[in-house]
């Protein structure tokens, strides 16, 4: 089945690396018009020119926006220029946010702000921003993009995974108030993805295994398909639920995690 998005206009944040960049192209191949968010206007400039291959002879258009999404006036000027550029938003993916996870007790209330303002307090705010279009043209998908701790915390796993819980409870809470509109609201859980954070890990360990071995060792005993997971095949779940294709899914959380998560 080919999933189109021709006409749709996608919000990524986060999208110069790794998870977005992947959902940015699929996007982008579908026949979306993609707004790249990041804080890096250097490494947005990259990830643009990367959607615009990725797009083959689709007709959408792409714009890169450098953004600190963990601030409220950035988002809100951000969002007037993607409308301004690209038309009014469909879809949102709300996907900023990088682990930091260590003992509750060494966790400082600066920590505590930081990973809420950049994890939940800019989903809120970019899902305000878009929402009442959305509701209006009774056409609207958000993805909250959350990892499985969100579901399943594990000790040492403070600030983030009360930060991605909160997440689990705004998609849920969003999904119920939405789906009248039309609005459908979903999370998307990571596992262990082959992502940029791992070769930076790969690189600092400095243990001489190769790249391939080192995440081969991460995936084993821990996911039971027994690999790591790869970026593409969590943006083609991604392009499905925010398309209209998965017109009937809303409120659910999915883990992407090869099978890795104790709670389903």
């Amino acid at each position: 089945m080919e999933v189109r998005m021709d006409g749709r206009v996608a919000v990524i944040t986060g999208a110069s690396t790794g998870l977005g960049l992947a959902m940015a192209k699929e996007f982008a191949a579908s026949g979306a018009s993609v707004a790249l968010l990041a804080r890096k206007a250097d490494v947005l400039a990259t990830a643009k020119a990367e959607v615009q291959k990725a797009a083959g002879k689709s007709n959408g258009r792409f714009e890169a926006y450098s953004c600190d999404v963990s601030k409220a006036q950035p988002i809100a000027d951000t969002i007037k220029k993607v409308q301004a550029d690209l038309g009014k938003v469909d879809i949102l993916v709300n996907n900023a946010g990088i682990s930091h996870a260590k003992p509750f007790d060494t966790v400082t209330d600066e920590d505590w702000q930081g990973d809420l303002d950049l994890k939940l307090f800019a989903a809120i705010r970019l899902t305000r921003a878009v929402l009442p279009g959305m509701r209006e043209r009774k056409w609207g998908r958000i993805v909250n993009v959350l990892n499985i701790g969100a579901k399943a915390p594990g000790a040492d796993s403070t600030p983030t995974s009360v930060s991605r819980a909160a997440g689990l409870a705004l998609t849920k809470a969003l999904s119920k108030e939405n789906a009248q509109h039309n609005v459908l609201v979903n999370a998307m859980l990571v596992g262990l993805i082959d992502s940029d954070q791992w070769v930076r890990r790969h690189k600092n360990q400095g243990k001489g295994e190769s790249y391939e071995q080192f995440i081969a060792n991460m995936a084993k005993g821990r996911i039971p398909i027994g690999r790591m997971g790869k970026a593409e095949e969590f943006a083609r779940m991604a392009c499905f639920l925010c398309s209209d294709a998965g017109s009937f899914i809303t409120g659910v959380a999915i883990n992407v995690d090869g099978g890795a998560s104790p709670v389903v």
